[in-house]
């Protein structure tokens, strides 16, 4: 018979080694976030993490992330190499840039053994096209945002939290439509806490005698404006300015180019689906149609959080599968377009109480996603069902497609999609058969693919993909891209 004795002595030691693995780790992590700041405030180099942020993120967070690849990748990926990478990089000239260091530990596992464990002489060979090298951009951009309601305050946090050393997107002034002493003191308390986003990580201090937000170092000017083109932003030291109407108000070309008359400004980009002839972008799909430059277009739109979440997942399926027709409906998250309680509203069903109901209402998903893929124009649908949840909103993709494939194939085609090539920040790739809606808070992805909720029919050419999608802070980041994008001020990348 076994001894018990041997038994607990055995338990006891494999609770200490677990115990002393994970000090560790911890140990590293810390470390890691130590170099991960040098790295960023000293020169400019932002890491992350298969796409998963790492700025002001905790040990047991990042730890949590280096967990979790190994269920996408496939393979172990442990802090300490991560930390031997990014030492490596502090005594590297690299130019600013932002660096998935999830990629370059996976392709350090494989490769290692190649160069002698000599992690100098591996980044220089995967980084060589960075390093000694002139910034990709030297430009800096003013950042104006015309109005602060959900979108236009993560879009604050987010400026800020990207803002460095100030050598790339720069938040200089907030427009609303009254900036007393109360008004800015309540702007500030509604910045620092969101009951969906929690707590911003940082400082944000109210200075109602000169109007103006402290923000993480940053001083930020509060104005009020009932007209577009009556400000002067000049007068605040403001640029040649990128302003960001996230009002929803207006989304006509004529109505836009009010703006454009205020001094200081020199292009827009409209957070909702723009009207008419202004260009519809979903990062990462469509972006290179932006005609940039001093004769080029004035004014963008970054279409909705739906387009953004749908139109990656469409552009993958268009490509690899073919898409001969489908159906989009979308179960959406409430919004304050929509009443608290029962009362009048000017469209159908929207004026029920939308803490208690699920409303069904439209959605131009279906027209805006046409003009990011042009070749779907005519074999889309989509409706949408408002739903009791402040936030996180999921698209279902009903598509028939042009020859039979398999539910593994079109998860691997997926899985590529989130791993490699262009659609990397737009897509994240999920195994998890728990994963729920409260779960994707704060993903800075376009949209979440639920890979154990795919359908795959019997004839095997109809599909049914589920993809999540945060339709605030998710959206805000997509918003951000496009605004690094035609503002010419995007480091360069290894993703």
């Amino acid at each position: 018979m076994d001894n018990p004795d041997n038994k607990g002595q055995h338990h006891t030691d494999h609770y200490h080694s677990t115990l002393e693995q994970w000090i560790n780790d911890q140990k590293a992590a810390n470390s890691f976030i130590d170099v991960l700041g040098k790295l960023w405030y000293d020169k400019d180099i932002e890491l992350i993490f298969l796409r998963r942020q790492l700025l002001d993120r905790g040990a047991n967070s990042i730890l949590h992330k280096h967990s979790y690849a190994e269920n996408i990748i496939m393979k172990k990926l442990t802090i300490q190499d991560s930390l031997l990478i990014a030492q490596g990089m502090l005594e590297l000239d690299i130019a600013p840039a932002r660096i998935d260091i999830g990629r370059l530990n996976r392709e350090w596992v494989e490769e290692k053994d190649h160069v002698g464990h000599d992690v100098k002489a591996f980044l220089k060979n995967k980084l060589a096209h960075i390093i000694s090298v002139a910034p990709r951009s030297t430009k800096t951009k003013d950042v104006i945002l015309y109005g602060f309601g959900r979108v236009g305050r993560l879009l604050a946090r987010e400026l800020i939290h990207g803002a460095g050393k100030g050598s790339q997107l720069r938040l200089r002034a907030i427009v609303t439509r009254g900036n007393s002493d109360e008004e800015i003191r309540k702007r500030a308390s509604l910045l620092r806490k969101d009951s969906v986003h929690g707590v911003f990580t940082g400082i944000a201090l109210e200075n109602v005698d000169d109007s103006t937000l402290f923000i993480n170092g940053q001083t930020v000017h509060m104005i009020s404006a009932s007209n577009p083109e009556e400000v002067n932003y000049e007068t605040y030291g403001i640029k040649n300015a990128l302003l960001i109407d996230n009002t929803g108000i207006v989304r006509d070309r004529a109505s836009l180019s009010r703006h454009l008359k205020a001094q200081g400004v020199d292009m827009v980009l409209l957070t909702a689906p723009g009207k008419g002839d202004i260009p519809n972008i979903v990062y990462g799909v469509n972006q290179e149609t932006c005609i940039i430059g001093p004769d080029g277009e004035k004014i963008f739109s970054a279409a909705s959080c739906t387009t953004n979440a749908v139109v990656p997942v469409l552009d993958v399926i268009h490509r690899e599968l073919g898409i001969v027709k489908g159906h989009i409906e979308t179960v959406h998250s409430y919004t304050n377009d929509q009443n608290l309680l029962d009362n009048y509203h000017k469209k159908s069903r929207r004026g029920r109480s939308a803490p208690l109901n699920m409303v069904i209402t439209e959605t131009g998903a279906a027209s805006a996603a046409v003009k990011a893929i042009p070749s779907l124009k005519g074999k889309l649908t989509a409706n949408a069902v408002r739903v009791p949840t402040p936030n996180v909103s999921l698209a279902i993709l009903m598509l028939e497609i042009e020859r039979e494939t398999s539910m593994e194939e079109v998860n691997e085609i997926m899985r590529n999609a989130s791993l490699k090539g262009r659609l990397i920040e737009q897509i994240r790739y999920s195994t998890s058969n728990e994963l729920v809606s409260s779960d994707c808070i704060g993903d800075s992805c376009a949209c979440i693919y639920d890979s154990p909720a795919t359908l795959v029919s019997g004839d095997k050419k109809n599909i049914v993909l589920y993809a999540w999608y945060d339709n605030e802070y998710g959206y805000a980041c997509q918003v951000v891209r496009l605004a690094k994008h035609i503002s010419e001020v995007k480091s360069y990348r290894y993703y």
